[in-house]
Order: C-alpha cells, then sequence, then structure tokens
C-alpha cells in the first residue's frame, strides 16, 4: 500500500498508509463483535498493508483499544502508526448509568466524563498508554469539540475555550518534550476544525464525513488553510457513513441516520455519472479524498475481514480523469475540488 509522509515541524515526520484503521467498530458499534471476529478483521487489515490504526477510548468504552492491545502486541512498535485521543475520561458506573447504551453493545460498564483540562488530557494519555499496553502513541487528537457532541454552538464554544485554556497546552507540551509526534483534534465539523487551526498550532485534524465525494464545502475556506499552513488531514466516513458505499437504496444511511430525499436524489445523480464510466460509486468515493494535497490518509474502518479487503481492493480501480470533468459540469461536485 502506498504510503504518505508527513512532517510539519521536522522532527521526522509520520508515514500514513493511504488507508488506515478505524477502530470505532470494533468497539462493538451497533452490534456486539466476538474477541476472535475483532483480532481477524484487525489482522486482515494488517494484510493489506494497512500500517495506521486510530482509536479512541469513547470506542466500546475501552474496548477498542485493549482489542488493538492484543493484535499489536505481537507487532514491532517501529511497524505501525498509532492515534487515540483524549478529553472524555471513564468511569465506573452503575449499568444503567453506562454511556452509549444501544449504541454500544457489550462494553465495559462506565461512563464517560468531559475533561479537556491539561491533567485531563493527561490522565486520558496515561489511560489509553495502559489500555493499549504500548510505549508510545503517535498522535493524540483532542476528540469532538463539536457542536454534534455538544448540543449547542454555545457549548461546542464553551468546550473549545475550556480546552484551549488548558489541556491544549499539555497537548502541546507532549508533542514538544517529543513524546508524541503530532497532536490535533478528531472532529465531526470542519468549521469547529477551522476555529481550533486558527488559534493553535496544531498538526492534524481527524474530519469526519465532511470532505467527501457527497460534501466538498471544507473547500470554501478550512482546507486552503490547511494548506496553506500544512496541516494534514486524515479523513475519516468517507461514505458519509453508508450512502456512498450502498448508493441511494432504500434505508441507505447518511451521517448515521436514513438518508434525507435530497441527499438521495444528489447520490443518485453521482451515481449515474460514475456508471456512464463505468466505475463503481464506492470506488469513486473512496479515492476522492485522497486527491486533496493535504489528505495524508482515509479511515473506513470495518468490523468483518471482507469489508477491509474491499477497501483496499477499490484502491486499484483506474478513476478516468472525464468522470471529474462530468461531475463539476453537472454542479455534482465544486469546480475548486481538486482531481489530479
Amino acid at each position: 500500500m502506498k504510503t504518505r509522509h508527513f512532517d510539519r515541524i521536522g522532527n521526522g515526520g509520520i508515514d500514513f498508509t493511504e488507508l488506515g484503521f478505524g477502530s470505532a467498530p470494533l468497539g462493538n458499534l451497533y452490534r456486539a463483535v466476538p474477541d476472535e471476529d475483532a483480532n481477524a478483521t484487525l489482522e486482515a487489515a494488517w494484510a493489506t498493508g494497512c500500517r495506521y490504526y486510530d482509536t479512541a477510548p469513547l470506542y466500546g468504552l475501552g474496548l477498542a483499544e485493549t482489542r488493538l492491545n492484543a493484535f499489536l502486541r505481537g507487532k514491532s512498535r517501529d511497524d505501525y502508526v498509532l492515534s487515540s485521543k483524549v478529553g472524555r475520561l471513564l468511569r465506573v458506573c452503575p449499568p444503567e448509568e453506562r454511556t452509549g447504551i444501544g449504541k454500544f453493545f457489550d462494553t465495559p460498564t462506565r461512563r464517560e466524563v468531559y475533561d479537556y483540562s491539561y491533567d485531563g488530557v493527561m490522565r486520558s494519555f496515561e489511560a489509553s498508554l495502559e489500555r493499549l499496553g504500548v510505549d508510545r502513541i503517535d498522535i493524540l487528537f483532542v476528540h469532538d469539540l463539536d457542536i454534534f457532541t455538544h448540543g449547542s454552538k454555545e457549548a461546542s464554544d464553551q468546550r473549545i475555550e475550556e480546552f484551549m485554556a488548558s489541556g491544549y497546552n499539555g497537548l502541546l507540551a507532549l508533542r514538544d518534550q517529543g513524546v508524541i509526534k503530532a497532536f490535533g483534534g478528531g472532529i465531526n465539523e470542519w468549521e469547529v476544525c477551522q476555529t481550533l487551526a486558527e488559534r493553535g498550532d496544531f498538526d492534524l485534524f481527524l474530519l469526519a464525513g465532511r470532505y467527501t465525494l457527497l460534501e466538498q464545502e471544507a473547500l470554501a475556506t478550512f482546507l486552503p488553510l490547511c494548506e496553506k499552513r500544512g496541516i494534514g488531514i486524515v479523513l475519516g466516513g468517507p461514505y458519509n457513513s453508508g450512502i456512498l458505499a450502498t448508493g441511494p437504496k432504500p434505508g441507505a444511511y447518511y451521517n448515521y441516520s436514513e438518508a434525507p430525499h435530497d441527499i438521495m436524489d444528489r447520490v443518485g445523480r453521482i451515481e449515474a455519472v460514475c456508471k456512464r464510466h463505468g466505475i463503481r460509486l464506492i470506488e469513486a468515493a473512496l479515492q476522492f479524498p485522497l486527491l486533496n494535497p493535504s489528505v495524508v490518509s482515509v479511515i473506513p474502518g470495518g468490523q468483518r475481514p471482507a469489508e477491509v479487503e474491499s477497501n483496499r481492493a477499490l484502491l486499484d480501480a483506474k478513476l478516468p480523469a472525464a468522470l471529474w470533468v462530468d461531475l463539476k459540469q453537472e454542479g455534482l461536485m465544486r469546480a475548486d475540488a481538486p482531481v489530479g
């Protein structure tokens, strides 16, 4: 698998494989995954050449990190890149108070406590090191400083202020001391990423689903800022949580909910252009973000070996330049979207 070297501050940098592995599904997201199946999926990802693994305390309330522990134990630490997240601490609680009931299944009985302070960042980092069983984590992302998570712009802004006044300094210190290679934000909204980029010295953003074949609004101001500042983008959710993989079939998912009519219609029109060029929608969807010079890796995730093997195969599809020309001419892609 091809790699992309990222070295924003001259500290040796990080080699990202074009496809990374997002471990949220292995935190028993939406269904319980047996340990042996989770490990088989991770091993299948490794066999494809994937060497970038992203995780977070939230994913299965520690379960995803502990599953990575068992998988990575036999691997040389210099052979892979590992990122996790800060901003939440996990507390033992009564079963009825567990975070993620109905979303995460068969997980430890824990509840999330948001903590974007310096102390909270350090405690989260230390807990992740223990759950992962590794000597170092390459990248730390501050997790979910967004409206999607906190419910309103006012609440998001308050959490941003808490982080910038305290926890940010922790991440800065860890990077400057060489404990981590880079830090950034794992965020659901590009506007929040831009706010952070304008206020601090961030290396990377893990942007979930907001620069895809379906959505390119981040090109208005955020992605040009990243290119100017040398900030890298890890792109999560390249299928917009499903519809760019399945197409606009009944019950297709967009942003973790059933896709509305206007989204179904637009995806149908994009798919029709792909078909005219003999290209599958899912092939165009996975490869499109990698055409942006700021994108260092795309992490679609997966719960089964077949899913990660399929994602790897999609990278080999040859996409004609005329595909992007037609999508732009039909108003289905921003004219300024990089495509070559």
